[in-house]
């Protein structure tokens, strides 16, 4: 039900049959941030804009080629931006196989680009690719989202807080997490087993270190506060 790019996972505009996927997506990360789970998922910064209520610009496109695409549109210098792009206000995808197309405006199949209209054309394509053509599933994902954490201020919230409750911190402090670590099993601090597991953690590159951190907990990050303030036992 979505796509990933990279990095980046994003909603699927294809998807029209799988509304309740959606929502339930949407309360999963809304139940992950009220019970400060962290989650190993990568949304664009356009997600966490939107569920804001923020508005949404050419810096916050998903695809980094279109991004760039029309970034070069806006700064063309010559005149005839109408010969040399060769656009109009219409966008055309491939849908299961299909050929689809949308007129951005009314009779925009045939109204050209041009130097004048050009800035139109780029605000009017970014919404249709962050707004209006995920619309039906990005409003199933809110609804599960805000059915969690509605009435949690989160207003108060710029979106890069946001995403750090979703998907924590990058800063790992092991010294941090040894201290806040509980044993069990006959185990304790001073067990040579641990002693040994812990030097051998903090004597380790960074990718080691990452993926002792994923497969023990389930993501490569840290909750905010860093990771003496995640339960580890």
């Amino acid at each position: 039900s979505h796509y990933c790019d990279g990095m980046q996972t994003w909603f699927n505009a294809d998807c029209t049959w799988n509304q309740d996927g959606y929502y339930l997506v949407g309360v999963l990360v809304g139940l992950a941030v009220y019970n400060s789970v962290i989650l190993d998922v990568h949304f664009p910064q356009a997600v966490y804009r939107k569920l804001l209520g923020l508005p949404l610009g050419l810096e916050d496109m998903v695809d980094p080629e279109i991004q760039k695409g029309l970034k070069t549109l806006l700064e063309y210098k010559g005149d005839d931006v109408e010969d040399v792009f060769c656009l109009t206000f219409e966008v055309t995808w491939n849908s299961l196989g299909m050929e689809r197309k949308r007129e951005l405006k009314p009779g925009g199949a045939n109204l050209p680009v041009t130097s004048d209209n050009r800035e139109e054309y780029v605000m009017l394509y970014v919404k249709w690719l962050l707004v209006d053509s995920i619309e039906s599933q990005y409003n199933e994902f809110e609804r599960g989202f805000l059915q969690v954490m509605e009435g949690s201020s989160l207003d108060l919230l710029r979106p890069e807080e946001l995403e750090l409750l979703v998907v924590g911190t990058p800063e790992l402090d092991f010294e941090a997490l040894q201290r806040n670590t509980e044993y069990e099993g006959g185990y304790d601090k001073d067990s040579p087993v641990v002693q040994n597991l812990w030097r051998f953690i903090k004597e380790s590159d960074r990718e080691t270190q990452l993926k002792f951190l994923k497969f023990s907990t389930g993501t490569n990050k840290a909750p905010i506060g860093g990771l003496g303030e995640m339960p580890f036992k």
